[in-house]
């Protein structure tokens, strides 16, 4: 199906065998240039796909889409904002609770890592929701996850990656700093930093964005997922999400779970990814979000 607007968003209904109207999710990837299935050319995540056919074995359906400039979506992912993200995902949200084979009163809000902060976002605005479902969520500042993020990614890198760090005398952590304070003094959308086109707009939004605000302004039922092993979020982060929201909060800290939503043996490493995508997108993961999204839609028991 398609979402309209600007620009209008190519998706995938994914409808259950059951009698409709049913309760929906709309599903939101990452940040990046991902597709409908969370899928980039050089890695495939598949966590919107995964779901979208897990939930529809619950009984719920499902909206994913491609983001802007990547698939069957116009446009150019490297001038879209942060706040253009949760304007993509609200409009999505209409459009799926307006399809007749869906209960309009009973659509869900999950997202993956940016998607999760977009779900909170939308849903802090008073959109109609029923739930909202973090994957992987900051409750971090934007301009501190990344300082975090470079602390935690340093000893991950190759061993010859990390002596020539110190070679060179380079701190990872003052680099990404200094790189945020270049692209907090730009203004265009797209700007060069170190040779490399990056997306300034959404990295000037991403910087100032703090998750806290959103969170503290849900009232409905939220579930929060992080692995133990996640390098790009921090794990201690679901307890801010427990303490921060004023509505109903449950959460899981999944053991040796990364980022990518797979399980992780031994030391948390990047370099580990590639092989983790091998591999389905974990079955617990799947199976608590179906079943925290069907209590908190009231779907029915099978008789």
């Amino acid at each position: 199906m398609t979402v309209p607007g600007e620009p209008p968003l190519a998706g995938t209904l994914t409808l259950p065998d059951v009698p409709g109207p049913v309760p929906a999710v709309l599903l939101a990837p990452g940040s990046g240039p991902l597709d409908r299935d969370s899928d980039h050319r050089r890695a495939r995540f598949g966590v919107t796909r995964a779901l979208a056919h897990a939930l529809a074995e619950g009984g719920l359906a499902s909206l994913r889409y491609d983001k802007r400039g990547v698939g069957g979506t116009p446009g150019d992912w490297r001038r879209a904002g942060l706040h253009d993200g949760a304007d993509d995902v609200a409009r999505a949200r209409d459009a799926l609770a307006a399809r007749p084979e869906v209960d309009g009163d009973r659509v869900v809000l999950a997202g993956h890592s940016e998607g999760a902060l977009l779900a909170a976002a939308v849903a802090a605005r008073g959109v109609p929701v029923a739930g909202v479902v973090l994957l992987a969520a900051s409750a971090t500042p934007g301009d501190e996850l990344l300082r975090w993020q470079a602390r935690q990614l340093g000893p991950t890198l190759p061993a010859p990656v990390r002596g020539l760090l110190r070679l060179l005398r380079t701190d990872l952590e003052a680099k990404v700093a200094a790189n945020h304070a270049r692209i907090r003094a730009t203004t265009t959308d797209v700007a060069r930093v170190g040779g490399v086109r990056v997306n300034a707009r959404w990295t000037r939004e991403f910087l100032d964005h703090d998750p806290r605000t959103d969170l503290a302004r849900l009232r409905v039922p939220v579930l929060a997922v992080t692995g133990s092993k996640d390098l790009q979020v921090r794990p201690g982060d679901l307890a801010v999400v427990a303490a921060t929201v004023p509505g109903p909060v449950e959460t899981h800290l999944v053991p040796d779970l990364t980022h990518t939503l797979r399980r992780q043996p031994g030391a948390a490493s990047l370099r580990a990814y590639r092989g983790e995508l091998r591999r389905p997108v974990d079955a617990e993961v799947l199976a608590t979000v179906v079943a925290w999204c069907r209590r908190t839609t009231a779907v029915p028991s099978p008789s």
